[in-house]
């Protein structure tokens, strides 16, 4: 009689299992449906960089990298380092933070399931740094755009561009490199600066490097088109300091709250962890939403 008991309990078990598993792809494949953009199903290149704070909004880079690696890693997705720029140690345990990085991400749908994720990260905590265990508020800026190698909308010419060669350096300063294979290059137009330092050959660096600039050069030109069509969206919040997007906080309580979608749960650690789902595909949803209407005011 136990033996039948039991092995309906597993049998039970079993089917649980399977009817959950079946709900997660039921709502991966349902996400899908969202990611119609034109660059959704390219990888994704996602840059950090520390705001105002200090050492703590250079901590607070370091956690926002592990947790979107993590994030990665939970996806099957492979991710590595293109640039990283490293602060000053500091605290009781001479902690080392980030300045800035470059993440690249390759996988499925990356940028689509990933650009939700841009704008400014705010951190509220008991400051790893202060001697007298102040509350302290970190904010970091993420981006987040479409990996292009090659685009046909933008031209680099060769006099635009400013090119350097560096050697790379890790936390603390020292050299990481014996030789100047890093590339940073400035296109002078725009202003804008990209480096690649993870590569061993100049040539691969400058190779990626270019890649990168092209990426950031088309969502430049994308945004241009974005504000030309602005009036048809209506007032659209800008990822600016003023304008944080998600909001984390470990003390006095502990809870991370979306400002966009209103998503929010007091479990921290296991965001920071990585499980980042329920905020982007709330994200999803609601972008989808926004252009929903949109199409139907034209």
């Amino acid at each position: 009689m136990s033996s039948l008991f039991d092995q309906d309990s597993s049998l039970s078990a079993e089917l649980q299992e399977k009817m959950t598993r079946l709900g997660q792809r039921l709502d991966q494949e349902e996400l899908k449906t969202f990611l119609t953009g034109k660059y959704d199903s390219f990888h994704a290149l996602l840059s950090l960089m520390a705001g105002a704070g200090g050492q703590d909004s250079q901590d607070w880079t370091t956690l926002l990298l592990r947790m979107y690696q993590r994030h990665c890693e939970r996806q099957g997705w492979k991710t590595r380092i293109l640039e990283q720029s490293f602060g000053e140690a500091g605290g009781p345990e001479g902690r080392i933070g980030t300045k800035s990085v470059t993440l690249e991400v390759q996988g499925d749908r990356a940028y689509g399931l990933l650009k939700g994720e841009a704008g400014v990260h705010r951190l509220v905590r008991l400051s790893p740094f202060s001697s007298q265990a102040l509350r302290h508020t970190s904010f970091a800026r993420v981006e987040v755009i479409p990996e292009i190698e090659e685009a046909q909308e933008v031209e680099i010419r060769p006099e635009d561009l400013r090119i350097e060669f560096y050697r790379a350096s890790g936390p603390g300063g020292q050299n990481v490199n014996k030789r100047e294979s890093s590339v940073r290059i400035t296109h002078l137009p725009t202003g804008l600066v990209v480096a690649c330092q993870v590569e061993r050959s100049q040539g691969e660096n400058r190779r990626k490097a270019l890649a990168l600039l092209t990426s950031k050069l088309v969502r430049l030109r994308e945004e241009e088109r974005e504000k030309e069509t602005s009036q048809l969206k209506g007032k659209k919040q800008s990822a600016s300091w003023s304008n944080q997007t998600r909001n984390y906080v470990l003390h006095p309580y502990k809870l991370v709250k979306d400002l966009r979608t209103g998503v929010e749960t007091s479990r921290v650690e296991e965001v920071l962890d990585g499980k980042l789902d329920q905020f982007i595909e709330a994200e999803m949803k609601l972008g989808a939403h926004q252009d929903d209407q949109i199409s139907r005011r034209q």
